[in-house]
Order: C-alpha cells, then structure tokens, then sequence
C-alpha cells in the first residue's frame, strides 16, 4: 500500500537534512513543505516532485552514504547531459534519472 504524501515529506525532510533542505531540493517555500508534512495535498506538479525524489533517494541510499547522495542530486552528471539530477527531479522526468541511476550503478561512464 503506498505511503500518504505527508509521511514521505517528512521521510524526505529527515533524508534531506531539514524541512528547509527539502523545500530547496524541490524549489518550493519551506512554509509548502511543513503544510505537507502536516497533510495538506500538493497540486499535481509538486506532488510528482515529491515521488519522483522518494524514488530517486530510495535508489541513492542503496549506492552511497546520505551526504553523497545529496552531492549526487546537486552535482553535474555526465548520465544527464551535465544536467544536475535536482533539475530533472523538477522537470518531472523520472525516466532520465532512472536510467542515470542505474548507470550509476553498473558503474558505467558517460
């Protein structure tokens, strides 16, 4: 059964460092992320932002410690066109970082 939005915000918030880490992860206002944590429903657009980051975290706690992980998502990848996997995260493209993702993993380069 999948989780309700506001237990992965708050899933994501202690992921990301902070409430505040988060909200700049998804380039909202921080005030958002707190409404959703408390159970508010983001629109369509941030609630895909806040399932695609679920994912992409989830898939990134499997391949390196937390603070790598967040370089990952903030850094250039050469997978990604040397995009920052953070813009694509709010692009709403999942199948890129998916497949970043599991380049990422076989260890292959660019």
């Amino acid at each position: 059964m999948p989780l309700p939005t506001a237990e992965k915000v708050r899933s994501l918030a202690s992921w990301a460092g902070s409430a505040r880490r988060l909200a700049e992860m998804l380039g909202v206002d921080p005030a958002q992320v707190s409404r959703w944590g408390r159970g508010e429903r983001p629109g369509p657009l941030n609630a895909e932002r806040v399932e695609v980051l679920e994912l992409v975290a989830s898939e990134l706690s499997r391949l390196y410690e937390p603070e790598a992980a967040r370089r990952w998502l903030v850094g250039t990848n050469p997978h990604l066109g040397d995009r920052r996997p953070l813009d694509v995260v709010r692009s709403g493209r999942p199948e890129e970082l998916l497949a970043a993702l599991r380049a990422e993993r076989a260890g292959s380069p660019a």
